[in-house]
């Protein structure tokens, strides 16, 4: 399997492509990685260095892979955290000639704009870009909760209305929905959930919510789930190996008290999950 994977760079720690690369790499995954930052450290941190890359260096970069012939051999394209405005445009270009040259393949984008607790922490022209132009070329979606809502101008929060508010996400375009932090009131106290649903059906899993937040969990989260989604065809399955590798990353995170993912040492939970949540059917 090839992925064509364009996203964020940085030099310490792990978000974007620094993120997903390796997880991918570790499950058997050829990556083409394209970076649309080359930074030093994530901007969670304050301060940070290193160029924003201009969206056409971004695509002459995209350009050269294909001269070489190989966009036909590539199975998926990701896309996360947007910097820019620009490099929108450059995204579903690349998703375009990717699908004249391979036809079953797909894009995956990870609709990045913020959280219920924060709010959106992207310039503010990203959340209706990804929301009018982006979101409808994509096959698979990976938001969180907030962004969900965002997307279809709902408030989900039940499973009920989580699922609805899916529903109007598929109606946009993309068959495949992955709502990584679902936060029902009903749920049971210490615990949060993620949603999958495609054509088949719909799936919920529940795990253990850890007293933390880190920085390119998503990353990792979107890329696994597309790399096990593309290969399996099964929604559940997926769910199933992303949400125990992810799990058992941040458990070692947390265990180590870094404020950086453990994403080296996690590396045996990719590779071989221990698949030690239960994945339910909804509907």
């Amino acid at each position: 399997m090839k992925i064509l994977s364009i996203q964020s760079a940085v030099a310490y720690g792990h978000v974007g492509n620094s993120a997903a690369v390796f997880p991918l790499q570790r499950i058997g995954v050829e990556v083409l990685p394209v970076y649309t930052v080359n930074f030093s450290n994530h901007t969670g941190y304050g301060t940070w260095r290193g160029p924003l890359i201009a969206p056409e260096d971004v695509r002459e970069v995209i350009t050269g892979i294909a001269e070489r012939g190989v966009l036909g051999e590539v199975d998926a394209v990701l896309s996360g955290y947007q910097g820019g405005e620009g490099i929108a445009e450059v995204i579903v270009d690349a998703v375009a000639r990717v699908k004249a040259a391979n036809p079953n393949a797909v894009y995956a984008c990870d609709p990045v704009m913020g959280n219920a607790k924060s709010g959106c922490f992207v310039a503010p022209a990203i959340p209706e870009l990804l929301r009018d132009r982006v979101v409808p070329v994509a096959d698979i979606i990976t938001p969180n909760q907030f962004e969900l809502g965002y997307l279809t101008g709902t408030s989900p929060d039940s499973l009920e209305s989580t699922l609805a508010s899916i529903d109007a996400a598929r109606a946009m375009g993309p068959r495949t929905v992955l709502v990584t932090s679902v936060e029902r009131p009903d749920r049971p106290e210490g615990t949060v959930e993620m949603l999958a649903v495609d054509d088949q059906g719909a799936w919920i899993v529940q795990t253990p919510q850890l007293p933390m937040k880190a920085n390119g969990s998503g990353d990792v989260t979107a890329a696994l789930f597309t790399a096990h989604y593309v290969r399996s065809g099964s929604a559940a399955e997926a769910l199933r190996k992303t949400v125990s590798s992810v799990f058992d990353l941040l458990a070692l995170t947390l265990e180590s008290g870094d404020r950086e993912l453990r994403l080296i040492e996690a590396q045996e939970f990719y590779a071989h999950p221990r698949e030690q949540f239960e994945v339910t059917r909804v509907r």
